[in-house]
């Protein structure tokens, strides 16, 4: 009797050991687990984030570059009006952006999400603009087109927006709007940049 005691004992001491260590490992893989997730989580929040300000700061200089540029919209080095073009998403015009005695002409333009900056350098004497202007990105993730916001408005001496585009004389202060957002499905929501420029060569 005293045998069979002893041999329930163990069983008992041994089934208990079991259920403690299933339990312990429970515990243990769902801290695991709920670690993994939370390093995952701060990791795709913080690069998301660095992302966003990373795209803002690239936008926002590249603003701040094209403004300066408008600001100093000239005649051309062929005695050409300043303004060559105007659209919602595309700007065309003379300025001088460089140290040579020329004045070049600058094409600001939205394809897709980025705004690029085209350069053409006058050749020749007389100078024409002839030829393939030199293009890179200015900013991207931009999303003015499908968020249906325009990228450039057009105002004359008194203040009203320029609605016939064809009418470039008139323009004589622009706006420049950018919506940034490196991914539009994820919160926060995008940022809106704006400034603006008066064009002080036009008369």
């Amino acid at each position: 009797m005293t045998k069979t005691h002893v041999v329930t004992a163990q069983h008992a001491s041994r089934g208990f050991t079991l259920i403690e260590v299933g339990v312990w490992v429970g515990i243990f893989t769902f801290v695991i687990l709920a670690i993994v997730m939370t390093v995952l989580y701060f990791y795709r929040t913080n690069t998301y984030t660095i992302d966003q300000a990373s795209a803002v700061s690239s936008a926002q200089r590249g603003v701040e570059k094209m403004i300066r540029i408008i600001r100093e919209a000239a005649y051309a080095s062929n005695g050409a009006y300043p303004i060559v073009s105007i659209a919602a998403h595309d700007l065309v015009f003379y300025a001088d952006v460089d140290t040579d005695p020329f004045i070049e002409r600058m094409h600001y333009y939205l394809a897709g999400t980025t705004l690029y900056e085209g350069v053409l350098e006058p050749s020749g004497d007389p100078p024409t603009y002839s030829g393939t202007e030199t293009s890179f990105p200015l900013s991207t993730y931009v999303h003015n087109l499908d968020q249906g916001t325009t990228t450039f408005a057009y105002f004359d001496k008194n203040g009203i927006l320029v609605s016939d585009l064809a009418k470039v004389a008139d323009v004589r202060f622009i706006t420049v709007n950018l919506i940034v957002n490196v991914d539009p499905i994820r919160l926060p929501n995008q940022i809106m940049l704006r400034s603006s420029a008066a064009m002080r060569n036009l008369k």
